[in-house]
């Protein structure tokens, strides 16, 4: 992955760890986000499981899993890619 694409998926990934809701339930739930970055649940019948993060407008994506523990709330990246 080239460092511009590699860049914003760490920066994605640091904006997901200390987001105030991490399931983005409502409308414009991601709307604390940065401008380059949005964010959906993978399945609309499943808003509690994956989610895709579009970066970049369209240029990249993750799909993520959130995992909530006491000690420290997880982010579980289980694909990334850059076009």
């Amino acid at each position: 992955m080239p460092a511009e694409g590699s860049d914003l998926v760490m920066s994605a990934r640091a904006e997901l760890v200390t987001t105030e809701d991490p399931y983005f339930r409502g409308i414009d739930a991601d709307a604390s986000l940065p401008h380059w970055m949005t964010v959906r649940p993978l399945s609309s019948t499943s808003p509690g499981g994956p989610h895709i993060v579009d970066l970049a407008g369209g240029r990249g994506w993750l799909i993520h899993t959130f995992m909530r523990r006491h000690a420290d709330p997880q982010i579980v990246v289980t694909e990334a890619s850059w076009a």
